[in-house]
């Protein structure tokens, strides 16, 4: 950000007092678009990685002002020690995990309202995994939009017609 500030200084200093008073008043809101945008880069940059490093996933955090990348790497299963005197049975093999969708690249941005408590049981999950509450989320939709045998239809509530569901909320 200093670069720019100078080069946009060095810049005003053709067009007169005037043009670097305005350039100067100039630096603070053009300082916070550039951040913004090259925040986005990153963040889009983080998400592509993602996709193609799945089921790992990197992210970018922000602190104090500076953009570090986290990455996490998919676990590795380690050899068990020869001298193991009784072998434990194998556990039950783990249903693999939905694939991150990959529609071409595409990404798309929502804006998710959920209530605090929710939030942190997500951010814990998440954390319990190894990774970012962005990745949880995208896993856990696609696991549950996968197909899946049909489900016995939930009874009826109280005074409710059969079959219908009633969904509150809003969507921005």
């Amino acid at each position: 950000m200093d670069n720019v500030r100078r080069e946009l200084a060095v810049a005003a200093e053709a067009g007169g007092a005037e043009a670097s008073a305005l350039a100067e008043r100039l630096t603070a809101p053009l300082a916070s678009a550039i951040r913004l945008a090259l925040l986005d880069a990153l963040s889009a940059a983080s998400d592509e990685i993602t996709r193609d490093l799945a089921p790992g996933s990197v992210e970018v955090r922000l602190r104090a002002g500076e953009a570090s990348f986290a990455v996490t790497l998919p676990a590795v299963e380690q050899a068990a020690p020869a001298a193991a005197a009784v072998p434990e049975p194998p556990a039950p093999p783990m249903p693999p995990l939905p694939p991150i969708p990959d529609e071409e690249g595409a990404t798309a941005r929502i804006n998710f309202r959920l209530p605090e408590q929710l939030k942190a049981r997500v951010e814990e999950a998440a954390a319990a995994q190894g990774r970012s509450v962005n990745a949880w989320l995208v896993r856990a939709a696609s696991a549950a939009l996968r197909p899946s045998e049909p489900a016995t239809p939930p009874a009826p509530a109280s005074g409710g017609l059969p079959g219908t569901q009633r969904y509150t909320g809003w969507v921005s």
